[in-house]
């Protein structure tokens, strides 16, 4: 399904295109930065500036050849530039071209990512405010607990998805870092002032201190940030399937004209784009794993966290944007049934007001322990299809001696769990 989509905006801050036109735009700023220090004459930046480009299937060629992405892109240069290539890539190595240049669009595709975010916290805000008083069943372990509100629900994944929001502009300024600083990160071919020159151009942060790469725990904190996120998702969208079953059909994701849901069963309208951002969000928690096996390099530098990292980051980055945008989907269709969620709230018989009524036996001086049983007694003969719980609480003999039938019929009172929802509320600012 992912392969009908091709969500370009994001797709092509991965391109080679993107990335070749990155790094050189890295190349070019740091010349005028040499140029500035005179260590590039005037006239040969302005032809580097003029002629600068790259071919990308003759980089593809040498790369065939020379078997370094990095070799290969400065031959395509200099074959474009000339003789006043010999001023390109000048005290640089590789990383300080790769690792910038991955700052940036680690940082372009966290923006992306984030305005869908920012997109699903509105939809969720307003739809708690809409289902401030749509009550339905509260359930803990799968079981009916005591009512809450469908509002109070959305309320939640709202606030989490506020928290996500936050962590995804942490890892966003983290990993918005840039190092021009050579081999070893020691500056011996290149002074500092002109990675800070490159660097503010760029929009990023300097590096305060690395080796020959940006230290990984950056990237590591970014992946796993969006492995929460992806977490949060699934967490939604499983609940939107457990309410979607057919036994209890509270909610259900849009299903659209012409849909069909199974190949055998045309009755069928399945949560198959929840199940879906539910199995999506596995791949993102995985490749977050696999960041932070990159922590760990030989000296603080080798090369396995590469290889690694050409498929974890585009792969997690897209995924986001995907998932984001499939969720916002559902959410803005969401099919509500509030019909459904009062029935479902009766079909236990009134087991979910025990909790009042043990309240009720402790304040009229039983033991808490003693309350519990003649409740609990009642509860599982209601639970065994012999009646509902205040008829049976009525005609028990224990339960008489201590509460009046109105006293009993006062601990029934839907509204009595509600009382507090408009103050949640206030507390949210909502």
């Amino acid at each position: 399904m992912i392969s009908r989509y091709t969500f370009s905006e994001i797709g092509n801050i991965w391109t080679d295109e993107y990335k070749f036109n990155t790094w050189l735009k890295i190349e070019i700023l740091t010349c005028e930065a040499l140029s500035k220090k005179g260590k590039i004459p005037y006239k040969a930046l302005q032809v580097i500036k003029k002629k600068a480009g790259f071919n990308i299937n003759r980089i593809n060629k040498i790369e065939s050849e020379v078997k370094h992405d990095i070799i290969a892109f400065l031959t395509s240069v200099s074959e474009k530039i000339g003789p006043e290539s010999r001023y390109v890539h000048l005290g640089l190595t590789s990383s300080d071209l790769l690792d910038t240049a991955l700052a940036i669009q680690l940082r372009e595709s966290a923006n992306l990512i984030e305005s869908k975010l920012n997109e699903s916290i509105k939809i969720l805000k307003a739809k708690a405010k809409s289902n401030k008083d749509v009550v339905m069943m509260g359930r803990t372990h799968g079981i009916h607990a005591e009512p809450t509100t469908f509002g109070l629900k959305l309320a939640l994944w709202w606030k989490e998805s506020e928290r996500n929001l936050e962590r995804l502009r942490r890892a966003k300024d983290n990993i918005n870092c840039g190092k021009i600083s050579g081999a070893v990160g020691t500056y011996s071919n290149i002074d500092p002032d002109v990675e800070e020159y490159v660097c503010k151009k760029l929009g990023l942060k300097v590096e305060p201190i690395s080796t020959q790469i940006i230290q990984r725990d950056r990237h590591a904190e970014f992946l796993t940030t969006l492995a929460i996120i992806a977490s949060s998702i699934e967490k939604f969208t499983t609940e939107i399937r457990h309410l979607q079953k057919t036994e209890v059909r509270e909610l259900e994701e849009p299903f659209t004209k012409g849909q069909k849901g199974s190949s055998a069963m045309p009755h069928k309208r399945n949560p198959v784009i929840c199940e879906q951002l539910s199995g999506l969000a596995r791949v993102v928690r995985t490749n977050a794993l696999a960041s932070l096996e990159n922590v760990s390099l030989w000296h603080e530098r080798d090369i396995s966290h590469s290889s690694v990292e050409r498929i974890i980051l585009p792969d997690s980055t897209i995924l986001m944007y995907y998932m984001l945008t499939k969720f916002n989907d559902v959410m803005r269709g969401l099919l509500i049934y509030p019909e459904n969620m009062k029935n479902n709230i009766n079909i236990t018989c009134g087991l979910i007001f025990s909790q009042r009524v043990l309240l009720l036996l402790v304040q009229k001086g039983l033991t808490r322990e003693q309350a519990y049983k003649i409740v609990q007694d009642n509860a599982m003969k209601v639970w065994q299809g012999e009646g509902n719980l205040k008829d049976l609480l009525k005609h028990d003999l224990l339960v008489s001696k201590f509460v009046s039938s109105s006293e009993l019929d006062t601990c029934f009172d839907m509204n009595f769990y509600l009382k507090n929802v408009a103050k949640i509320y206030k507390r949210l600012k909502i």
